[in-house]
């Protein structure tokens, strides 16, 4: 990946797509960020991108790749095993309080008092459309925010925020270029977990009619996730070509997969966002 050069303006945003365990590539373009001190006033994270923002929110510089190597390695909380004891195919119990609250505690007050605009995606059960949450300030509400945005259909149970029923932010929009734009933020940085030219299967995944039989646009969305998610690659790729964003992705073929527990696997896969990071020259508008 040679060189890029990046003008960091007001209207400069952060974009950081999902991807399970694959998020650990967005895990080292983030320390890389924060080691050079690279801020954006408007950040936006879906699922696995939404967790590793909150650390680089927060400038906790290494806490996100510790959540998904190091915590892994010792308490393989993801998997079958997790999915058969407890109903869900990651331990919650420990991403969402044990580590936040005791392992490496997270920095609520550094969040707080940072300037830029953060924001999460979840998907809307009742609605199948997608919500963007911004709270800084109530650290239960950021856990509930973050834990439905990460909470994947068929092998996650429902999330609540406020009282509503949510599921992964991936489900309704996977990628939030538009949401950044409609905000007033087209100067992007665009962090995707696949290598260039991936799409998903055209067709549509069959979804049993027992399951979510209470949300049909939820099932509608699920339906439609695979057809959206290509529009919104095809979106960025021509973007990309007319220069109007910078898209940092994986060089080489994905072989981590979205539950992979192979450590060297994923330490491979975080050199690399660190590396591909490290290509970009950041100045900042006068």
């Amino acid at each position: 990946m040679s060189e890029q050069k990046v003008i960091l303006s007001d209207r400069s945003g952060l974009i950081l797509e999902g991807g399970g365990m694959r998020g650990v590539f967005t895990c080292g373009v983030l320390d890389n960020f924060m080691d050079r001190g690279i801020r954006f006033p408007y950040t936006i994270g879906v699922s696995a991108g939404a967790c590793n923002g909150l650390s680089y929110m927060s400038g906790q510089r290494g806490r996100a790749r510790y959540s998904n190597i190091e915590l892994l390695q010792e308490y393989r909380y993801i998997g079958v095993k997790q999915l058969l004891s407890k109903g869900n195919i990651m331990d919650f119990d420990l991403l969402f309080h044990t580590f936040p609250e005791e392992i490496l505690p997270y920095d609520y007050d550094a969040f707080a008092r940072c300037s830029e605009r953060y924001e999460m995606v979840t998907t809307d059960c009742a609605t199948g459309e997608a919500c963007y949450y911004d709270e800084k300030s109530d650290a239960a509400r950021i856990i509930d925010i973050v834990k439905a945005s990460s909470s994947l259909p068929f092998v996650c149970p429902i999330a609540y925020v406020d009282g509503r029923p949510m599921l992964d932010g991936g489900i309704a929009d996977s990628i939030p270029i538009v949401r950044a734009r409609s905000q007033g933020y087209d100067h992007n940085v665009i962090v995707l977990t696949r290598n260039k030219g991936y799409r998903k299967p055209d067709k549509k995944p069959y979804i049993p009619p027992f399951i979510y039989r209470k949300y049909p646009q939820l099932r509608e969305a699920i339906a439609h996730r695979n057809m959206l998610y290509n529009e919104q690659i095809a979106l960025i790729e021509q973007l990309e070509e007319a220069g109007s964003i910078t898209v940092i992705r994986p060089q080489r073929p994905i072989t981590v997969g979205r539950m992979e527990c192979d450590i060297n696997k994923l330490i491979a896969l975080y050199d690399e966002g660190y590396q591909c990071a490290a290509d970009i020259h950041f100045e900042k508008s006068l």
